[in-house]
């Protein structure tokens, strides 16, 4: 008698995705040099959506706002599995000196977001031409994750994303520098943190800079603001729990011998647990009321609550594992990777179905090569490592 086919030798692997690095290279760069900002993809979105039509994906557009998503139906499978991408761009001036730089000055592809639309494109490419599959597959490109609030993934779950493409399951992939290139991070449960966002006017009485008895300065008021800022966290959350209080922002004045009028901070407040983001949200505002009334003046204050917590799905993280493993082996597979305080719309997606987000190592963040710096630059050996990674789930997934 015969043994049995072993089904793993159908399955994708990194070398059998080689053959498509250099398209996937030119996909990326050029998705590099043309950079659009959150909602306003449409060029991105042509482009994705013109790639797979051409390799016999059905697609929609307009999902969302500029949202894409290509689906491909192969055999009697009942399954359904969703993969998304992101596409936009962020308000950053490229200083990479690279060949591919951006062509749009101010903005340049800072995140990543191009290598993952151009791993989901390899994938795509190679799953539409091997068809060993059985279920339904369907490409997510989603716009607007750098937004931070009302974002593109929030925008496409609110415009009937699954019920018109319904999912069993639903994952994602964030490149990761400052980790070895191809290395896979994974983390069942919270992974990463919820993000907020909070404005504070701060308002005075402007003067003369010789007579500042005679003015209420918002700009001494905003500075100890920011000062008394760093107890929120040190003096009110339990040291077990995570939590970030980033004062990114703070303007005032234009010139020296004027007392401003008003003074503005930006923050940015990252948690996990709900009662820490709730106290949170009471010790900021608080706090900056009470030394904005000491000081003569007065805060006016916008908390806006953004992306959620990301909570990945045990199973959905055993399965990525599985595959991570079998590509790259187990020593390249982290399993229990440290809770990020970072946010991802993605989380969104992640309350409506079960799923996980995957990190790839990037290599090398030294010399300002991390996320949202104008020197980063995505690492095109990850092309064939993310585009296997892909195929072999959804062949996995979809049987």
């Amino acid at each position: 008698m015969s043994a049995a086919p072993d089904r793993r030798a159908a399955y994708a692997r990194i070398d059998q995705l080689l053959p498509y690095e250099q398209e996937l290279v030119a996909i990326r760069r050029h998705l590099h040099q043309n950079p659009e900002l959150a909602f306003a993809e449409h060029g991105t979105a042509d482009f994705v959506a013109g790639r797979l039509q051409e390799w016999g994906y059905e697609v929609a557009r307009g999902i969302g706002g500029t949202g894409v998503v290509g689906t491909l139906r192969q055999g009697d499978g009942s399954r359904r599995l969703g993969i998304r991408a992101d596409m936009d761009a962020l308000p950053i001036q490229e200083a990479t000196g690279a060949a591919h730089a951006s062509r749009a000055p101010g903005l340049m592809h800072a995140c990543g977001h191009d290598g993952h639309m151009a791993m989901l494109l390899g994938a795509a490419k190679y799953l539409a031409r091997q068809r060993n599959f059985s279920g339904t597959l369907h490409l997510i490109f989603q716009p607007a994750e750098e937004r931070g609030f009302d974002s593109g993934g929030k925008a496409m779950v609110d415009d009937g994303l699954f019920e018109r493409f319904p999912c069993d399951a639903v994952y994602a992939m964030h490149n990761h520098p400052g980790v070895p290139q191809g290395r896979f991070l994974l983390r069942s449960g919270a992974f990463m943190a919820a993000g907020d966002r909070v404005f504070i006017k701060v308002l005075g009485v402007g003067g003369h800079a010789a007579r500042p008895h005679l003015a209420a300065d918002p700009l001494v008021a905003a500075a100890a603001i920011v000062t008394g800022l760093q107890t929120v966290v040190a003096r009110n959350v339990d040291p077990a729990e995570s939590a970030v209080v980033t004062v990114g922002r703070l303007r005032a004045g234009d010139a020296l011998n004027v007392i401003p009028a008003d003074a503005e901070i930006g923050i940015s407040v990252r948690s996990f647990a709900p009662q820490v983001r709730a106290l949170l949200k009471e010790r900021i505002t608080a706090l900056a009321t009470g030394i904005a009334q000491a000081h003569g003046t007065r805060a006016e204050i916008d908390y806006v609550e953004g992306y959620p917590v990301l909570v990945n799905d045990p199973e959905a993280v055993a399965l990525a594992a599985q595959v991570a493993t079998d590509l790259v082996g187990a020593d390249a597979v982290d399993l229990e990777h440290p809770r990020l305080m970072g946010s991802e719309d993605f989380a969104y997606m992640l309350q409506r179905c079960p799923g996980a987000l995957v990190r790839i190592g990037n290599g090398p963040a030294d010399g300002g090569r991390g996320l949202h710096n104008p020197k980063y630059d995505f690492n095109d050996c990850n092309l064939p490592y993310g585009a296997a990674f892909w195929s072999q789930l959804a062949q996995r997934f979809l049987c």
